[in-house]
């Protein structure tokens, strides 16, 4: 599993960003909440969904929405963790984080829920290596842009491994970071491989003129808006 961050030392900032995990006993995972709510991004926006959001992230976006998922977290089996999840009676369950990645039971547990015959979805960064992810399992890979701060954490690798079922996301910052986007798309073909979601900063990009921005490029891109944050607020957590 490859993380582009350097080696960590005794006080690097990684060391200090993955501490949550320090200590962690093999077969278990560091869960920061289970949650039911409708899903609020990708192509299954609006459909019921569980949400297991494990904690710790190596990276450090400059508009992330999940900073509370840094820290705070309960270690769980993961038999409990899987239980848990499929007590919901959801279809539809996705792994998210902090980046969920950085902890190995996350693979079984994927697997796990995909032999219970559930739809499993996995958001991840794109920062880490995505090839031992269970192919049953649809990856959302956010692909970060130079306004996230972390655009060289990206593992262009990754795009090697995408499947058909999978979607590629941008979240972006300014008309910059669309066209950076943009020109990423065009680069590596992806609307021609998977779905390409596009977003923006809350707060900072106008939905109306991304709408726009899209519309120029002729591409199939497709516009996202948080639908938890219309419906809950950009502040509530757990929904």
């Amino acid at each position: 599993m490859e993380i582009t961050a350097p080696p960590p030392t005794a006080s690097s900032a990684l060391d200090r960003r993955l501490r949550p995990l320090l200590g962690k006993p093999d077969g278990s995972l560091v869960i920061h909440e289970i949650y039911r709510s409708l899903q609020g991004e990708s192509t299954y926006a609006g459909l019921p969904c569980t949400f297991i959001r494990l904690t710790a992230c190596h990276l450090r976006c400059t508009y992330c929405d999940t900073a509370h998922a840094f820290q705070r977290g309960s270690t769980l089996p993961l038999d409990e963790v899987i239980e848990q999840a499929l007590a919901t009676g959801d279809r539809l369950i996705e792994v998210t984080g902090g980046e969920p990645l950085l902890q190995p039971e996350v693979f079984p547990l994927m697997t796990a829920l995909a032999d219970a015959g559930r739809m499993v979805l996995l958001e991840t960064s794109g920062a880490v290596d995505i090839q031992p992810v269970d192919p049953r399992v649809a990856i959302i890979l956010d692909v970060k842009t130079p306004g996230s701060g972390e655009v060289a954490a990206n593992l262009d690798s990754n795009l090697a491994w995408l499947k058909p079922i999978d979607e590629v996301k941008y979240v972006v910052a300014d008309r910059d970071d669309f066209d950076w986007a943009v020109a990423h798309v065009r680069q590596h073909d992806l609307t021609s491989r998977v779905a390409v979601l596009v977003g923006a900063v809350h707060g900072r990009v106008d939905p109306t003129d991304l709408a726009s921005w899209i519309l120029e490029t002729g591409l199939p891109l497709r516009l996202q808006i948080q639908l938890h944050k219309v419906l809950w607020g950009a502040q509530t957590r757990g929904v």
